[in-house]
This record gives structure tokens, C-alpha cells and sequence, in this order.
């Protein structure tokens, strides 16, 4: 929420990992950045991947979008990662509506 309330709308989903990416180490929350998961399809794992753009804890996928709404597309997108990952809390945030939006997937 706070980077929200600094920044506002219009900025790209980057701009606002960086921000949030300060605020996790100001208040020293452990987490990677756009850690990258492989794909099980039966015995192989493909050559395609998802970047989850973090995960906090160990655990937690959060996702970020800087977009006019959520929509189910970015919900699926969600829960792909949780699938790939094996984690089991999703959190999708948006940043691009005027008030700041968040989903516990």
C-alpha cells in the first residue's frame, strides 16, 4: 500500500518491483526476485517456464499487474505459478486502478 500511495497509477509493473523491492529490504522481508519455475509435463520438464516476480518467505507468490483491472486471465496466470511452484498462497496485486487492488489466490 505505501508504494501505491507514493507512486500512483501509470507506471510499468518494473518500476513498481523496484519500489517494492527497496521496501522489502527496508524492512528486511526475505524474498527472491523473478525466481524462475520449470514445467513438469509427465516424465520431462519443457523447455518454456514462468518467472514469478516474487516470492516472499519461501512461500508466497506475488504477482504484479499495472493494468486497468484483474481480470481471470491474470488469476489462471496466478495459479499456474502456485502449480509450477508447489506453494500453496498466491497474492496478485494491481497497481494501475486508482485505489490499490489485491487478490489471495
Amino acid at each position: 500500500m505505501e508504494v501505491h500511495k507514493i507512486l500512483g497509477k501509470g507506471h510499468s509493473e518494473k518500476v513498481y518491483g523496484d519500489a517494492l523491492e527497496y521496501e522489502f529490504q527496508k524492512n528486511q522481508i526475505p524474498y527472491d526476485r523473478e525466481l524462475k519455475y520449470n514445467i513438469a509435463y509427465k516424465e520431462i520438464i519443457l523447455p518454456s517456464y514462468y518467472f514469478a516476480d516474487f516470492v516472499l518467505f519461501n512461500e508466497i507468490i506475488l504477482e504484479l499487474k499495472a493494468i486497468t483491472a484483474l481480470t481471470t486471465s491474470e488469476i489462471r496466470q496466478t495459479l499456474n505459478y502456485l502449480a509450477a511452484s508447489q506453494n500453496k498462497v498466491g497474492l496478485l496485486v494491481n497497481f494501475g486502478e486508482d485505489s490499490f487492488k489485491y487478490k489471495r489466490i
